[in-house]
C-alpha cells in the first residue's frame, strides 16, 4: 500500500488524547506505510510533552510539529499538510485527536482512494444506518444536518457531511494548492476546502469536482466528551459561512 501521512491537530489534549491507542495503531499501520504527524496548536497544557513522548516511543512512525501561537484547527491542519507534502507521500489526511472516528477506518479510506485513481478525496460521513454505530448528541446532530444541507446547496454537491474530522486526500497538484493560503474560516474550513477544490477543478479543467470525491459512511463514530466544539459555535459557523459565500462566489 502506498505511503500516507495522517495529520492530527491537537489543542489542550493532555488529558484527552488516547495516546496508547495511537501508539498501538501506529505500530501496526507502519507496516502499511502509514505515518502520523501530530500538530500541537499552541496548547496551554502539557500536550506538547505528550506528543513528544509518542514520537520518542515510535520515531519512525510519529513526528511532531509545534505551531505557536494557537491559530485554530484550520491553521494547524494547513501547517501539518505543508510539512507532510515535503515528504511527498501518496496520500495525506487529517484525523480528529479524540479519535471520535476510530483509527481502524484509515485502511478502508486508503483502499478506496488507491482502488480509484480518479479520486482526490475520501471524506468520512456520519450516517446513521443499520449495522453502523454512530453516537451523536441530538442537538448537535440536528444542527449539523441543517448546516450540511445549507453547505451542500452552496457547493452544489450532494454531500451529506462536510464537518466530519476524518478526511484523506491524494497528493496531487490540485490538492496541494488547496493548502497554500491560510483559510479565512476557523470552524468550517472543511467547506472552504471544497469551495477551493471546485475552483481548482475549473482552472485545471478536471471536470465535475464531485467525480473526484467519495463519501465513506463510517462504521463507528462517538461524540467524545470534553470536545471544545459547543452548540453556540453553530452561530460562529453561520457567520463564517457568510464570509465564504462572499469570497468564493
Amino acid at each position: 500500500m502506498p505511503g500516507a501521512i495522517i495529520v492530527v491537530p491537537c489543542y489542550n489534549e493532555e488529558k484527552r488524547l488516547p495516546a496508547e491507542a495511537i501508539l498501538a495503531f501506529a505500530r501496526i499501520a507502519h507496516l502499511g506505510g502509514v505515518k502520523f504527524l501530530m500538530v500541537n496548536d499552541g496548547s496551554k497544557d502539557g500536550t506538547l510533552a505528550v506528543l513528544r513522548s509518542l514520537r520518542d516511543a515510535e520515531p519512525a512512525v510519529i513526528d511532531v510539529l509545534d505551531v505557536q501561537p494557537n491559530g485554530g484547527k484550520a491553521e494547524a491542519v494547513r501547517r501539518g499538510f505543508l510539512k507532510a507534502f515535503k515528504s511527498d507521500p501518496d496520500y495525506v489526511g487529517f484525523w480528529d485527536a479524540d479519535l471520535a472516528t476510530p483509527l481502524d477506518e484509515i485502511p478502508t479510506f486508503l483502499e478506496i482512494v488507491h482502488a480509484n485513481p480518479t479520486l482526490d478525496m475520501v471524506l468520512g460521513s456520519r450516517v446513521q444506518l443499520l449495522g453502523r454505530d454512530i453516537q451523536r448528541q441530538t442537538l448537535r446532530h440536528y444542527l449539523g444536518r441543517i448546516f450540511a444541507t445549507v453547505a451542500s446547496n452552496y457547493l452544489r454537491m450532494a454531500i451529506y457531511d462536510t464537518q466530519c474530522g476524518a478526511k484523506l486526500f491524494r497528493n496531487t497538484p490540485a490538492v496541494r494548492g488547496l493548502f497554500r493560503e491560510r483559510f479565512i474560516s476557523k470552524w468550517i474550513f472543511d467547506v472552504e476546502l471544497l469551495a477551493r477544490y471546485k475552483i481548482a477543478c475549473r482552472k485545471r479543467r478536471l471536470g465535475n469536482p464531485a467525480d473526484h470525491i467519495f463519501e465513506q459512511p463510517l462504521r463507528r463514530w462517538e461524540d467524545v466528551k470534553g470536545s471544545t466544539v459547543k452548540g453556540r459555535d453553530f452561530l460562529k459557523a453561520i457567520l463564517e459561512f457568510a464570509a465564504l459565500v462572499k469570497k468564493y462566489r
